[in-house]
């Protein structure tokens, strides 16, 4: 009787950790994919700085690692507010946001494309607009968390760091090559948004 107890425990403990760990791997997918935004804009500001200049790289990657984890933490908490309504339909309110914000990243990548490259000056206020307009998505993906009942401090902690991590990467690649990768970051993002929305729906109908 004891030993079926343990081993019922032992079972219940694995399935736990799986989720926990499935649900860490979704958030970071999730996080890299809203970050392609932030990144394509930061590979446009590196094609424009003249050589390597790390506190223009820094205040970028900043500002877009702030935005893009305080957005989601906006939606979270108007989507919190309706969790007893929306509990039931989590996966696919999770799956339309998320195909939303895929489907807009890759239509911006094939829009932008094939656009020339417009370098101005780095203006602090221009700087802020650019890093509330490129974290608006995040705020859908947040109401997705609360849908999902996801862990919103790890998920923001997450979002930001990657954010940071991969704008800061963006201003090196941009001063490296220019802008030639922007938009295949974007396109990158749009696709992995719209994969992890249809995932989720997939564990929705399962069910």
């Amino acid at each position: 009787c004891n030993k079926l107890t343990r081993l019922c425990g032992f079972v219940k403990m694995r399935r736990s950790i799986r989720r926990k760990l499935m649900s860490l791997a979704e958030i970071i997918i999730i996080a890299g994919s809203l970050s392609m935004d932030a990144m394509a804009v930061a590979i446009c500001k590196g094609a424009c700085m003249r050589g390597r200049n790390w506190k223009e790289s820094i205040l970028i990657a900043f500002m877009f690692g702030f935005f893009q984890a305080a957005m989601p933490l906006i939606g979270w908490t108007l989507g919190s507010g309706m969790q007893q309504h929306i509990s039931a339909y989590g996966r696919i309110i999770a799956f339309v946001l998320l195909t939303i914000i895929g489907v807009k990243l890759i239509r911006d990548a094939v829009k932008e494309g094939s656009g020339a490259l417009v370098c101005k000056p780095l203006i602090f206020t221009e700087l802020i607009v650019l890093a509330f307009a490129t974290s608006i998505d995040a705020m859908a993906a947040g109401f997705a968390f609360a849908a999902l009942d996801m862990n919103i401090w790890l998920a923001i902690l997450l979002i930001g760091a990657i954010t940071f991590l991969l704008s800061y990467l963006g201003t090196l690649v941009g001063c490296r090559f220019g802008a030639k990768y922007q938009s295949k970051a974007q396109l990158a993002g749009g696709i992995t948004l719209a994969l992890m929305g249809l995932r989720i729906l997939a564990g929705q109908l399962s069910i």
